[in-house]
């Protein structure tokens, strides 16, 4: 991805950066997170401390511009089917949301982790 479209889809609003990730992850069968060092993921949590969540992206290169800056965060790809199986439920279990996309303006699309899931299902029975 080059930086000019790294730079547009960055600032694009919540909900068009939610639609474009719904596409591109769809499309590649794979979620990005943010780890540390020690393989532990990102978690972010608000600043009253009411919601916490998951940040997740659509390529590498956009989680990696996320975390620029941060030398101890890398950029992880989940396959879809272990998100499904694994993280889905364990996100929930724990009580956490999913942060689709953060945005260039500190913006994130919060959403329940089942709710992800099934709007990519449906995104991907268009394929």
């Amino acid at each position: 991805m080059s930086i000019n479209e790294l730079n547009r889809v960055s600032d694009m609003d919540g909900e068009d950066r939610y639609e474009y990730f719904l596409d591109q992850v769809a499309e590649s069968r794979e979620v990005w997170i943010l780890v540390n060092g020690n393989s532990q993921f990102l978690k972010i949590a608000s600043d009253d401390g009411d919601v916490e969540y998951l940040p997740v992206w659509p390529d590498s290169g956009l989680a990696a511009a996320y975390a620029k800056g941060e030398d101890a965060l890398t950029p992880r790809s989940v396959a879809l089917p272990d998100f499904f199986r694994k993280w889905v439920p364990g996100l929930t279990g724990d009580g956490l949301e999913v942060g689709v996309f953060p945005g260039a303006d500190g913006t994130v699309w919060l959403t329940e982790p089942e709710e992800l899931k099934r709007d990519l299902q449906d995104v991907m029975s268009d394929f």
